[in-house]
């Protein structure tokens, strides 16, 4: 049991103008990068690591969490201002977030997903210092069965709600799945669909992939838009009502189920290893949609539809930290650098952990906590700079965004390899939309793709051709059952929906 003196030395070394100065300067940069399509968070990181040996351990990952939630801020910016996800943690953001800047609230919409995207990293990070401990024997308890039965239910879900039909949905989890498997097999290390390129060896860039499905695809198809006059990427009415502006607490309070939903969903989801801030975004979102009193709205510039998102997606970051902290088993890619810092300062994650570093740990949860705020203060005043920036000419604005775009996916693959890969799946990205196959499910699906297919090949080797083992897994028959029950469900929905309308039309 730690006593309260080292929980206090703790704090106190969180409190520190030395270690607040390292976690706001993280907090800027992740900002700033998040809000930069083609950088991201994560390579802002990776580039960092080296760079923290210099600096005690406290500030050193500090600076990194603090770039780590920056950039979960800052990723929701472009997405909502320009329709062209900073990261792909925001990419359901989009879905409502644009619509709002359609609509003429650009500021209201950005203003909500910070203070949900603060309040979810709140909610995680209460967790983690709380029940760190449970939440993390319980997401060990989930074995392979139970992963690959969550996947299903979640990919049943998001295909029901997230694009034209449910068979259309699933055929783009599918494609996204085949293109997951490209590259060598996790059991075996032989190659596949590598067509004699080694690039592809290691599977198909991430980043090309999401940059060219979620942000060249619309940054093309806007540039293709132009006709002569230029115009403003976004216009900002001047006669703005203060209303269409700000976040007023009311409107806030109103989200609150919302937020909850997806802070809840967001920590259990960051508490699983595997299962990322993408995951999390798209289930919270679809369960807000299946709650709403007037589903018909999401997808039109919903508040609600940000605030499910952006609670979601930072809510991860926090819970990440729950298997990583007390099993030493990293959440996700941002976490795994996480855990490089923590061992190259000589720091070994895992059980043992609170009892030898226990004045370390209490300081790296009171660093959370002050990068929270620290993170509300900061966005307040990027945000207006970042409203501000985006209004200059998009023949200036899409061409810079394609150009950022180049450079990240060129720094993150190391060369042009990278930067076709993105333009093919731009291409396929376009076609996609133009069919109403959803690119949104084709991402998740990717995203989940490896660890689907090595949570199935254990699942049939602990199976071995007998289905009755899994009459002992009831967790994941349930979510099986739920899962059917759901395609059914969305299907006769869309099914029915289309029948009373084509009887309206007669």
């Amino acid at each position: 049991m730690i006593d309260i003196h080292t929980i206090l030395a703790g704090l106190a070394d969180a409190l520190s103008l030395y270690n607040l100065f390292f976690v706001w300067l993280g907090i800027i940069v992740g900002q700033l990068v998040g809000a930069i399509p083609g950088i991201g968070p994560v390579m802002a990181m990776a580039i960092a690591i080296p760079f923290t040996f210099t600096l005690n351990p406290l500030p050193a990952i500090g600076f990194l969490m603090g770039v780590s939630k920056g950039g979960l801020v800052g990723g929701a910016i472009p997405a909502i201002l320009i329709n062209t996800p900073g990261t792909p943690d925001a990419a359901a953001t989009t879905l409502d977030g644009y619509p709002m800047t359609k609509n003429g609230k650009p500021e209201k919409a950005t203003k909500m997903a910070l203070y949900s995207s603060v309040t979810g990293d709140a909610f995680s990070d209460i967790i983690l210092i709380t029940v760190a401990p449970f939440i993390a024997v319980v997401a060990l308890k989930m074995g392979p069965i139970e992963i690959f039965a969550l996947m299903v239910f979640a990919f049943s879900i998001i295909a029901g709600l997230v694009g034209d039909s449910v068979a259309k949905g699933i055929a783009s989890a599918g494609l996204g799945l085949l293109c997951a498997t490209v590259g060598l097999d996790p059991e075996n290390s032989s190659p596949r669909f590598i067509f004699g390129y080694f690039e592809l060896y290691d599977g198909v860039p991430l980043v090309s992939m999401a940059l060219g499905m979620l942000a060249v695809a619309e940054v093309l198809r806007r540039m293709a838009g132009i006709r002569g006059k230029i115009e403003s990427a976004i216009v900002i009415s001047k006669a703005q009502n203060k209303a269409d502006r700000r976040v007023s607490f009311v409107e806030f309070w109103k989200c609150r189920y919302t937020i909850l939903r997806g802070s809840v969903i967001g920590t259990i989801l960051g508490a699983i290893p595997g299962l990322d801030s993408s995951a999390a975004s798209f289930l919270s979102y679809a369960t807000a949609k299946q709650a709403s009193s007037d589903p018909e709205s999401f997808g039109k510039g919903n508040i609600h539809g940000v605030a499910a998102t952006e609670s979601a997606n930072s809510a991860v970051a926090g819970a990440n930290l729950i298997p990583l902290l007390t099993l030493g088993i990293p959440g996700n890619l941002a976490a795994a650098l996480i855990i490089s810092a923590l061992m190259i300062h000589g720091i070994q994650p895992g059980p043992l952990l609170f009892q030898e570093q226990g004045q370390l740990i209490y300081g790296l949860f009171g660093t959370l906590l002050m990068a929270n705020i620290l993170n509300l203060f900061s966005g307040l005043l990027g945000l207006r700079l970042w409203t501000k920036v985006i209004q200059a000419p998009e023949s200036i604005i899409f061409p810079a965004a394609l150009l950022l775009c180049m450079t990240g996916v060129y720094l993150a693959t190391g060369g042009m390899f990278g930067v076709a890969v993105m333009f093919v799946f731009a291409f396929l990205g376009y076609l996609m939309s133009s069919y109403g196959y959803s690119v949104i499910v084709f991402v998740i699906a990717f995203f989940l793709g490896e660890r689907f297919e090595l949570s199935l090949s254990q699942s049939l080797n602990i199976i071995d051709g007998d289905l009755s083992i899994l009459f002992s897994h009831p967790v994941a028959l349930t979510l099986f059952a739920m899962a059917i029950i759901s395609i059914f469900w969305f299907g006769l929905g869309v099914k029915c929906k289309g029948t009373s309308e084509d009887s309206q039309s007669s």
